[in-house]
C-alpha cells in the first residue's frame, strides 16, 4: 500500500495527532462470545461525535476493532480456502494485510512474505481474501482502499504458544516490513486480530462481513473512532494499532523517537538474538503517527520480556517526582527507568492489550476522559464517555473513572480485575531499584566544588557578547533582568506580532528561527509552579543503560534537577572525578566567514571523536568569542 502521508511544504507526517473516541468490552471471566464483539460495535457506533469525516460526510478519519482471534470463524474461513486442519486455538497465527491494489506489486509482496516465513521455520498455510463491502464506502475511502487479505501460519512444535510464538511472528513481520514499504500489516499474531479502515462509525460492521458472523467470538474487543486534528486520514493510520489505541496525542513525540532510535546501540537482548535484533531495528517506524510509534516501542519492550503493563508504566509514568505520598518503592521504580527512558507525555488516554490482558491508563496530566463500569455478569465496559451501552442501573456493580497517571487491568486468564495500586506494587517490588539508585546515581548537588575561580566578564566584554549572541536592549531590560531580580518571568501577552525570522531581510539571531510547537488542539498550558506535581525538570547525563536488562549499573548517570546550569554547576561537571564519567569540552567557535553548514559538520566530527575516545558527557562551549 503506498504511503499516502507524503511531505508537502506546509505538511509533515510527524505532525500527526489524534483526538478520538475509545471503548472496550471485556469478559473478566474470559468467556468468548459474539455478544462482546456486538457490544463493542454498538459502542463505536455511538461515538460519531468523536469521529472525523470529510466535507461530504461520506468518508471517515478511521474506525477499527481489536479482539482475540475468533477461533470458530477462522477455522470456518480456513476450510473455505482448503485448509482442513487449522489446529486448535493459538496453534496458528493470522496476519491481516493491506496490500497494494497493483496486482504485480501484491504478488511480489505475498511471495516475499512466504519466503521469510519459511526461512524462520514456520509453515505457511495459505492466503484468504477478506470478504468486504466496498460499495458502502465514500469515494475518497474507496479510491485509497487497499487489497485486504489474511494469511495463516502454523506454530512450530518446538515454539511455545502465546508470547513465544508471537515473538517469532514479530521478527517475521519486521523483516518483511524492511523489504516492502508498500504493504501495511495491521496485525500478525496468534492471539489478536485487528479490523480497521477509513470508515464512518457505522461502516465498520457493514464493511467487514466477518464482524457480522455469530461465530466471531472473543472475550475482549477494543474499538476506536479517529478524529485526526489538522492531519490527513488514511487506512493504515486508523486505530487500533497492534497493541494500543489512543485518545489524545503524544506532545513529546519528537524527543521520544529520537532518543529511542539513539539508544539502539546500547540495547542488547537476552531473548532476541543479535541477528534477529538487527532484523527488528529500527524499533520505531518514523512514518507512523505518534500513537503508532508508541505502539512500536511497547511492542518491542514486550517482545524482549517486559510485560505489557510494566512497559506502559515505564513509558507513561504517573507524576512521581513531587508526590510525597507515593510509596518509596514506586518512586524508586519510576526514577530507575527515568534514567534510561523519557516519559511519553500526552494528553493521552490509552487502552492496551496483548490478547490475554486488557488495560487502560491516563498520562500524568489526565486531560482525557476514561470511564468504566463493572456489571453483575462480570463484564467491564470502558469508554471515553458514559451512555455508550444501554445498561440498567441494577446491572452495574461498580463504576468509576481513570485518574491522572492511574491504570486499570483485566487479566482474562486469571479472571481478575486489577486496580492501580495492586498492579504497580507488583512491578515496583520485583527488583531492589532503591538500592541500585543509592549505589550508582550521582546527584549534581553532591559533587564537590572545584578550587577554581568562576569566570567573570567586564562590561566591555559583555557588550561584545550581547552583540555576538544577538541580544537586544529590550530583551535584556524587559526579560532577563526582571527574571534575575525576581526569579519569575515578567507578565506579557501570549501573542506575538514579530515577523518570522525566515521572512526578515535583516540579519536575525539563530535563536529567532526556532519557535515552540503548540499542541494542535486547545489544551491549556501547564503552569509549572501551580501544577508542580505534574512537572518534572530533571535531566540525566551519562552513558545510556541497557533498557532490556534490569541491573544496577544502568542508573550510573548524573542527575541534574534543573536544566538551567550556573557557572559553578558547569565547573562541577567539567571537573568530575568518577570512573563512570568522562567529560569532554567541544568548542562551538568558527571563523566569521565559514559557512554555517561546514561549521556544524566539523562539530559533528569533533563530537564523534570525543565519543570514540570514551567521553559520555559533552559540553558544547561558546567561550572565547571575540566578535
Amino acid at each position: 500500500m503506498e504511503d499516502s502521508q507524503k511531505r508537502f511544504p506546509l505538511y509533515d507526517p510527524r505532525f500527526e495527532h489524534d483526538s478520538c473516541g475509545i471503548g472496550a468490552v471485556i469478559s473478566i471471566q474470559g468467556v468468548q462470545s459474539y455478544r462482546t464483539v456486538d457490544d463493542a460495535l454498538k459502542i463505536v457506533e455511538k461515538l460519531q461525535h468523536r469521529a472525523g469525516k470529510d466535507a461530504c460526510g461520506e468518508t471517515g478519519d478511521g474506525v477499527g476493532m481489536m479482539m482475540q482471534i475468533p477461533h470458530k470463524l477462522m477455522t470456518k474461513a480456513a476450510r473455505g480456502i482448503g485448509i482442513d486442519d487449522l489446529g486448535p486455538a493459538r496453534s496458528y497465527g493470522v496476519g491481516m494485510f493491506f496490500f497494494p491494489q497493483d496486482t504485480l506489486m501484491r504478488l511480489q509482496a505475498k511471495k516475499m512474505l512466504e519466503i521469510i516465513v519459511k526461512r524462520h521455520g514456520v509453515e505457511f498455510l495459505g492466503w484468504r481474501e477478506v470478504p468486504v463491502c466496498p460499495q458502502i464506502l465514500g469515494e475518497t475511502a474507496r479510491n485509497a482502499m487497499p487489497c485486504i487479505m489474511q494469511c495463516f501460519v502454523r506454530r512450530p512444535e518446538q515454539i511455545a504458544e502465546g508470547l513465544d510464538f508471537d515473538r517469532v511472528l514479530y521478527i517475521i513481520r519486521r523483516e518483511f516490513e524492511q523489504s516492502d514499504i508498500g504493504t501495511y500489516i495491521p496485525s500478525f499474531s496468534s492471539r489478536t486480530i485487528v479490523y480497521k479502515g477509513m470508515f464512518l462509525v457505522h461502516q465498520l460492521r457493514q464493511f467487514y462481513t466477518d464482524l457480522q458472523d455469530p461465530d466471531c467470538e472473543s472475550a475482549m474487543a477494543m474499538v476506536h473512532s479517529r478524529f485526526s486534528t489538522n492531519t490527513n486520514p488514511s487506512w493504515e493510520r486508523a486505530h487500533p494499532n497492534r497493541y494500543i489505541m489512543h485518545n489524545g496525542e503524544i506532545n513529546t513525540i519528537r524527543g521520544n523517537v529520537d532518543r529511542m532510535l539513539a539508544r539502539e546501540e546500547t540495547m542488547h537482548s537476552a531473548i532476541i538474538g543479535e541477528e534477529d535484533l538487527d532484523r527488528v531495528f529500527p524499533v520505531v517506524d518514523a512514518r507512523g503517527s505518534d500513537s503508532a510509534m508508541l505502539d512500536n516501542t511497547l511492542e518491542f519492550l514486550m517482545m524482549n520480556g517486559i510485560e505489557l503493563p510494566q512497559a506502559v508504566m515505564m513509558t507513561i509514568p504517573e507524576p512521581w517526582a513531587n508526590d510525597r505520598k507515593m510509596s518509596q518503592a514506586k518512586r524508586d521504580f519510576y526514577q530507575y527507568y527515568a534514567t534510561m527512558l523519557e516519559a511519553w507525555d500526552g494528553p493521552a488516554a490509552i487502552v492496551f492489550s496483548d490478547g490475554d490482558s486488557v488495560g487502560a491508563v491516563l498520562d500524568r496530566n489526565g486531560l482525557r476522559p476514561c470511564r468504566w463500569y463493572r456489571t453483575k455478569d462480570d463484564y467491564l465496559i470502558l469508554s471515553s464517555e458514559v451512555g455508550v451501552l444501554d445498561l440498567e442501573p441494577s446491572e452495574i456493580v461498580k463504576k468509576s473513572r481513570l485518574q491522572p497517571g492511574k491504570m486499570l487491568l483485566v487479566n482474562t486468564v486469571q479472571k481478575q480485575l486489577i486496580e492501580d495500586e495492586d498492579i504497580k506494587r507488583r512491578y515496583s517490588e520485583q527488583s531492589p531499584y532503591g538500592e541500585w539508585l543509592d549505589a550508582h546515581l550521582v546527584h549534581l548537588e553532591d559533587l564537590p566544588v572545584p578550587n577554581l575561580k568562576v569566570e567573570k566578564h567586564s562590561q566591555e566584554l559583555r557588550d561584545k557578547l550581547y552583540k555576538a549572541f544577538g541580544y537586544t536592549y529590550e530583551e535584556v531590560k524587559d526579560a532577563i533582568l526582571p527574571m534575575a531580580r525576581n526569579g519569575a518571568e515578567p507578565i506579557a501577552s501570549m501573542g506575538t506580532d514579530i515577523p518570522l525570522a525566515v521572512l526578515s531581510e535583516a540579519r536575525q539571531p539563530l535563536f529567532s528561527y526556532f519557535k515552540q510547537l503548540f499542541a494542535q488542539v486547545t489544551n491549556p498550558p501547564i503552569d509549572a509552579i501551580r501544577e508542580k506535581i505534574v512537572t518534572d525538570t530533571a535531566v540525566y547525563l551519562g552513558s545510556s543503560g541497557n533498557l532490556l536488562e534490569e541491573k544496577a549499573e544502568n542508573c550510573a548517570v548524573l542527575h541534574i534537577q534543573n536544566p538551567i546550569l550556573t557557572s559553578v554547576d558547569l565547573m562541577k561537571i567539567r571537573h568530575m572525578d568518577s570512573p563512570e564519567f568522562k567529560v569532554a569540552t567541544i568548542s562551538l567557535l568558527y571563523y566569521k566567514r565559514t559557512p554555517l553548514e561546514s561549521a556544524v559538520e566539523r562539530l559533528f566530527v569533533a563530537c564523534d571523536r570525543a565519543y570514540k575516545q570514551g567521553a559520555n558527557i559533552l559540553i558544547l562551549s561558546d567561550r572565547g568569542v571575540d566578535e
